[in-house]
C-alpha cells in the first residue's frame, strides 16, 4: 500500500522539484508529469519538466503552459543539484531515462519514484509504487484524494484521465476496476468530455503515421507451429522515407493480437543506435520476464526492451524462439 501521507509530507516540506519521465513517453508519462505540475504549482512551488525525448506532437494539448523542455546537458544538467527533489514518473529504473541517467543517479538530493511497473530497481530514496494501479495517472488520482493536499479540478483531471485512457487502452486492458469507472466518474464531473481527449491523442495523426500503419501491417508474419506468435518488423530507412516518428509506433504492436489464434505480439523497430521490441500478450504469459531476459520489462500484458549497438537480423531469431519456449512454459496457465 503506498504511504500517500509519506508523499504529502516530503511535497510539502520542500521547495522546488525536477519532473521527469521515460525515452518516448507515452499518454500516461506526460499526462501524470502535467497533473503534478498542478499540483506543486497550486501549492507554490518551483517546478521543471525536463525528458529526454520531445513530447509526441499528439500529447502536446496536455502541456497548456508549455512547461516540458527537451532535456540539454549545457542547459539543464545543473538542475539535478539545484533543487531539492528529483520526481521519477512513469518507469522505474534509471537507465529509462538515457541521457539523464548519469546526472539523477549522481544527485544527492532526495528521489522519488511514482509509478505502477513490475520489477523495480533501487534507484531512488523512496518509492510511491504499486501494480495495482492502472495507471501512474492513477495513483496520482488517489494521491490527490486520500492525501487531499490539493483539490481535484478540471487542471489535473484533464491529464490524469488521458493517463489513465491511453494506459488501458480505452478502458479494455487489465486492472479497469469498478472503482476505476468511479475515479473516471469523478473526473467527468469536473468537466472532462472523454471524446474531446480521444480525439485529440488519436484522431489528429499525421499522414506519415497512417503510411506507418499500413507498412507494419504489411510487415506481419506468423511465428511457431500454431502461428500463435505474430511480429511486425519496421526499418530505420520506412521512417526516413516516410518522415515518422518513433511516437508513431505507439499501439501499432497490439494489430498482432487481432489476429485470430494469436496471443503473442511483438514489433520490432530498428533505431539509429539499436532497435526496440515490443512485447504484448493475452491471458497470462508474462511479457515482464520476457523482456527482462533482453535487458527490459514492464506488465503481464504489456512490456518493452532496448537493444543498444545491435542489429535486427542476429536478435530477431533470438527472441522469437525465447517467446515460443515462454508461450510453451505458460501454456497452462493461458487463459484466453
Amino acid at each position: 500500500m503506498i504511504d500517500f501521507n509519506k508523499l504529502k509530507q516530503i511535497i510539502l516540506d520542500n521547495n522546488s522539484f525536477l519532473l521527469t519521465t521515460h525515452v518516448n513517453p507515452d499518454g500516461d508519462a506526460i499526462g501524470s508529469e502535467i497533473a503534478m505540475y498542478f499540483i506543486l504549482k497550486e501549492l507554490g512551488k518551483k517546478i521543471y519538466i525536463v525528458n529526454h525525448s520531445e513530447t509526441p506532437y499528439n500529447l502536446d494539448f496536455l502541456d497548456p503552459d508549455r512547461v516540458i523542455e527537451k532535456y540539454d546537458a549545457s542547459k539543464h544538467r545543473r538542475l539535478f543539484d539545484e533543487v531539492d527533489v528529483l520526481v521519477a514518473l512513469d518507469f522505474n529504473r534509471s537507465d529509462r531515462i538515457v541521457s539523464m541517467q548519469d546526472g539523477f543517479n549522481q544527485s544527492k538530493k532526495t528521489k522519488i519514484c511514482i509509478d505502477h511497473h513490475q520489477d523495480s530497481a533501487p534507484f531512488v530514496d523512496y518509492f510511491f509504487a504499486d501494480i495495482y494501479y492502472s495507471a501512474t495517472g492513477h495513483i496520482i488520482y488517489e494521491f490527490i484524494k486520500k492525501s487531499e493536499i490539493v483539490k481535484l479540478k478540471f487542471d489535473t483531471a484533464f491529464p490524469i484521465y488521458a493517463a489513465i485512457m491511453t494506459d488501458t487502452g480505452s478502458f479494455r486492458f487489465e486492472r479497469t476496476t469498478p472503482e476505476l469507472h468511479i475515479a473516471i466518474a469523478d473526473m467527468l464531473n469536473h468537466g472532462v468530455i472523454p471524446g474531446d481527449v480521444f480525439d485529440k491523442i488519436y484522431d489528429h495523426s499525421k499522414f506519415s503515421k497512417i503510411k506507418l500503419t499500413g507498412a507494419a501491417l504489411d510487415s506481419m508474419q506468423l511465428y511457431s507451429s500454431d502461428n500463435n506468435i505474430g511480429y511486425m518488423v519496421l526499418k530505420q530507412e520506412l521512417f526516413q522515407r516516410l518522415g515518422a516518428f518513433e511516437s508513431d509506433t505507439d499501439s501499432l504492436v497490439n494489430y498482432t493480437l487481432s489476429v485470430e489464434g494469436v496471443v503473442v505480439g511483438l514489433l520490432f523497430m530498428e533505431l539509429k543506435d539499436g532497435f526496440k521490441v515490443s512485447f504484448r500478450s493475452k491471458g497470462t504469459i508474462p511479457m515482464n520476464k520476457l523482456a527482462g531476459e533482453f535487458g527490459g520489462g514492464g506488465h503481464t500484458n504489456a512490456a518493452g526492451a532496448r537493444i543498444f549497438n545491435a542489429s535486427l537480423k542476429e536478435y530477431i531469431p533470438k527472441i522469437l524462439s525465447k517467446t515460443e519456449e515462454y508461450l510453451k512454459n505458460n501454456s497452462g496457465n493461458n487463459n484466453v
